[in-house]
């Protein structure tokens, strides 16, 4: 397992802090004009909260403005989202595909659970199906962006996924995490990899996990995550 210098993280803490409050006090405009068209397309609340896991497997409350139907995950296909899925709000779909529903993200960076730039946080649901290699991805501290993301994001599967976040691990530094950013910029223009071809989002669910759809039997315990530092 790799482990970076104490002096690594403090600096991207850091960095996370100051880059992260400057966006999020400026994009604060928009942030309101998204609340206040989620609050008036579709009753619910404005935020949605789900549990995601982090460094070291540690589980936090990820923050997404909400751009499906109230208790959606219970509706439909459950934990799994495709392009056309009805569930999916008017707003919503909006927010979707400019990637601005992520942004309340913003306070998961200030409060530590992330960071701007690293592997992107997944279900709890999914670590039962990971890897050794897949837990690899959990060595890194959580992220809004990050290689795989601005490398093709939904295109991937789940292997090329784990692939590109066990290389940013391998390779993390501040340079690195500063032309990732320059790149999301890129990505957000052209909003052309939010879904695969076939409008799934598969890339975000363990290809075990998948396998095991419809298996009466609950999984056997997968490896140990990483512990964090």
């Amino acid at each position: 397992m790799s482990r970076p210098a104490a002096g690594g993280l403090a600096g991207k803490r850091i960095f996370d802090l100051l880059l992260g409050g400057a966006v999020l006090l400026l994009a604060s405009p928009l942030l309101a004009a998204a609340a206040a068209a989620i609050r008036l397309d579709t009753p619910g609340p404005v935020l949605f909260r789900q549990a995601r896991v982090g460094r070291g497997g540690r589980v936090f409350s990820i923050f997404k403005f909400r751009t499906m139907l109230h208790g959606s995950t219970h509706l439909g296909t459950g934990l799994e989202t495709s392009r056309d899925d009805f569930r999916i709000t008017r707003v919503g779909r909006v927010l979707r595909n400019l990637r601005l529903d992520e942004l309340p993200q913003l306070l998961n960076v200030l409060r530590g659970d992330m960071s701007l730039v690293g592997p992107r946080p997944l279900l709890p649901e999914f670590l039962p199906y990971y890897s050794a290699r897949d837990l690899r991805r959990l060595e890194a501290p959580a992220g809004m962006t990050g290689w795989q993301q601005v490398r093709g994001a939904a295109r991937h599967s789940w292997a090329e996924r784990v692939a590109l976040d066990v290389w940013y691990v391998d390779h993390r530094s501040l340079a690195l995490d500063l032309w990732i950013l320059v790149l999301t910029a890129g990505v957000l223009v052209r909003a052309d990899t939010v879904y695969a071809a076939d409008g799934s989002q598969k890339s975000g669910v363990p290809d075990a996990y998948c396998s095991a759809q419809g298996r009466a039997e609950p999984p056997a315990p997968g490896p140990t995550p990483p512990e964090a530092p």
